[in-house]
């Protein structure tokens, strides 16, 4: 199971879903989903933009749980 943590990442940056969505280039109804973990994809840009913005990885955001 893929686990998204963009919700602790955000938090240790103190960053607003607004403020991420603006900076990053995707509306907050997409980021909300991402964010809740019922995205069933996301690109590579995307993934790229946030990582950029929050400063972290790829696996800050996502990881993986054998459950």
């Amino acid at each position: 199971m893929i686990i998204v943590n963009l919700d602790v990442m955000m938090a240790r940056r103190k960053m607003s879903l607004g403020e991420l969505s603006e900076r990053v280039g995707i509306t907050m109804a997409n980021l909300s989903i991402l964010k809740t973990g019922k995205a069933r994809a996301i690109r590579f840009s995307t993934l790229d933009a946030i990582c950029r913005v929050l400063e972290c990885s790829p696996a800050d955001i996502l990881e993986y749980r054998d459950e």
